[in-house]
């Protein structure tokens, strides 16, 4: 495990190089620039002076400065949208919103998902197995921004019990938790359901059975355990989906989060800001992966980490 954990580490810088290469391509490729914003443009004379400062004319020698100064210093430069702000700045105030988020949407969709799975393994073929399997379809199928404006409509307009947006208060996080957990709570009770439902047909769950366990003993002493590593192997791909899904969520709700600075930062083509999110994103999803590598490995011992 220790070995697998050391080359995972030394592969990262790669593979963040890899994903530098290609955002700060097509950062570069879009059309427009960040100083020509004709609320914020500012004289002829300082317009030239930042273009030569931070050689916006020149791809490869903004890319080498930049570079230097995230690697060596740690600064990840200024927002050319944003004033008078550093990009570090930014990404202090937004990472916290949109990590606390995501995990407390991967939180919900583990509870609701095993729940629901569980539901329907136990008693395959009856509503509620079939209930569960419906709302699996759903969660699936529907787009973030789509479940995002139902449950506005709903539960903001119609009834009147959560707020629409905003972020800070425990009601203010619940529909964006949701809307974010629907689509890997989907897939969760999928995983749970089929895994759980196909385990008790196995033997060793006929001979525990046999010995005198109940069904739902065998299920959750035995079955359990070896139906949770789909599960949780689906978990470096669910925090890739809370990540991308987040921008679109923190735009419907208006958080303040680092989705919503992230897509300003595309649409004004600040590259100083597109850069620093995907380095700290891409950063972030590779520990993430590793973690559950390992835990993997850790919940089953039998399995070998290549």
């Amino acid at each position: 495990m220790l070995r697998h954990a050391i080359l995972r580490l030394l592969q990262a810088p790669l593979i963040v190089a890899v994903v530098f290469v290609v955002t700060f391509t097509l950062a570069w490729v879009i059309p427009g620039n960040p100083l020509e914003s004709p609320d914020r443009r500012p004289p002829r004379e300082i317009e030239q002076a930042m273009l030569r400062q931070y050689n916006l004319h020149h791809p490869w020698a903004f890319a080498r400065g930049y570079l230097r100064g995230a690697m060596m210093h740690g600064d990840l430069g200024p927002s050319l949208y944003y004033r008078d702000q550093r990009v570090s700045e930014i990404l202090v105030d937004g990472l916290p919103v949109s990590a606390t988020l995501g995990c407390g949407a991967l939180a919900i969709a583990l509870i609701v998902g095993m729940i629901a799975g569980v539901l329907g393994a136990v008693r395959p073929g009856s509503i509620w197995d079939l209930s569960s399997l419906a709302l699996a379809v759903v969660g699936v199928s529907l787009p973030t921004f789509v479940t995002a404006s139902l449950l506005m409509v709903l539960f903001a307009g119609v009834l009147r019990w959560l707020p629409s947006s905003g972020w800070g208060t425990p009601a203010q996080m619940v529909l964006p938790m949701v809307t974010l957990a629907a689509m890997p709570a989907a897939y969760i009770a999928r995983l749970i359901r089929m895994g759980l439902v196909d385990l008790m047909e196995q033997d060793f769950i006929r001979t525990a059975r046999a010995k005198g366990l109940s069904r739902n003993r065998a299920l959750f002493r035995h079955a359990m355990k070896i139906a949770f590593l789909p599960v949780l192997s689906f978990l470096g791909p669910a925090a890739a989906m809370t990540l991308t899904g987040s921008f679109v969520v923190e735009q419907v709700f208006a958080i303040p989060g680092l989705g919503v600075h992230f897509v300003n930062a595309v649409l004004n083509k600040d590259q100083f800001l597109i850069l620093g999110s995907v380095l700290v994103l891409s950063s972030m999803l590779i520990l993430f992966n590793l973690l559950v590598d390992l835990a993997y490995a850790w919940f089953d011992p039998r399995i070998e980490l290549a």
